[in-house]
């Protein structure tokens, strides 16, 4: 290797032309023809409201020379139809209208009710119920005291009618000096229970008194037309004429029928004259009970 280059050694620098190397085209060989490629095809544009020229696929909605066609608008500016609106109502006028058509309504009807006739009958009005008085075959004495609803009360003797009492019957026995000594009080009330009307009576006694009260208890009811029976006793000391304290005891019961009307007998008696009252109170008792 001596850095020359030999003679007639290969034929050349293959990278440089050779002159009169490639002048002909014709000595060159024809390059073989390239197969048709399917980008080299001509594409149309995508179909779009933009375009008139509709392409493949579903066709739009409606085909016109305006933009967004004559019937149907683009999606995001479309608006609902006005809706047709009737002639408004003052609101006044409602209210004005509806007493109108009650007035009407109250004609027609009187105009009904009445038939338009002279000769129709007035409309019958039911009456209040009454309350029957059940039966009895108690027959009270000639000398027996109508309390009311069938119910009587015999006075003993020595026991007189308290005329000023305007309910019920009550009835009093005097000491010789005039002073009163016991009351047997018989008097009624409707629609009201017995418990009811007992404490109510017996609260009323004892007001200004310093009284002891015992239990309310139930008794045996001595009749079928009786329903509810109570009792309650009671001691207390009150004041005499002259302003003395007096030892009172007493008792009241009441005896309340399925008619609902209910009897009180209200008992009391000075503690010195307790054992002969006490003994008049039961036979009295009795004729109210018989005429239950």
């Amino acid at each position: 290797m001596t850095g020359k280059r030999d003679k007639n050694a290969g034929g050349g620098n293959p990278w440089v032309n050779q002159p009169g190397a490639g002048d002909d085209d014709a000595a060159a060989p024809p390059e073989p023809e390239r197969p048709t490629s399917p980008w080299d095809l001509e594409v149309p544009p995508p179909p779009g409201p933009w375009t008139d020229t509709p392409g493949p696929g579903p066709r739009p909605a409606t085909e016109t020379s305006s933009a967004w066609g004559d019937k149907v608008g683009p999606p995001s500016l479309r608006r609902p139809p006005p809706e047709k609106k009737g002639p408004r109502i003052p609101p006044l006028l409602i209210p004005v209208g509806a007493g109108l058509l009650v007035v009407v309504l109250v004609a027609v009807a009187l105009v009904l009710l009445s038939g338009g006739d002279d000769t129709a009958e007035p409309p019958v009005q039911s009456a209040p119920p009454t309350v029957s008085t059940p039966a009895t075959t108690y027959v009270p004495p000639a000398n027996a005291l109508q309390v009311g609803f069938g119910v009587s009360v015999v006075p003993v003797e020595g026991w007189s009618l308290l005329a000023k009492e305007t309910q019920g019957k009550e009835l009093v026995t005097y000491a010789p000096n005039g002073e009163p000594r016991a009351f047997f009080w018989v008097r009624q009330k409707q629609n009201v229970s017995a418990q009811a009307y007992l404490l109510a009576i017996v609260e009323g006694e004892t007001e200004n008194e310093i009284a002891q009260l015992g239990n309310t208890r139930n008794l045996p009811c001595p009749k079928d037309v009786l329903e509810e029976c109570v009792a309650i006793s009671y001691t207390s000391t009150a004041k005499d004429q002259t302003g003395a304290d007096v030892k009172v005891q007493g008792y009241v019961e009441v005896y309340r029928r399925k008619d609902n009307v209910a009897t009180a007998l209200d008992f009391r008696t000075r503690v010195d004259f307790a054992q002969k009252a006490e003994a008049d109170a039961e036979t009295m008792k009795k004729s109210v009970l018989d005429s239950l």
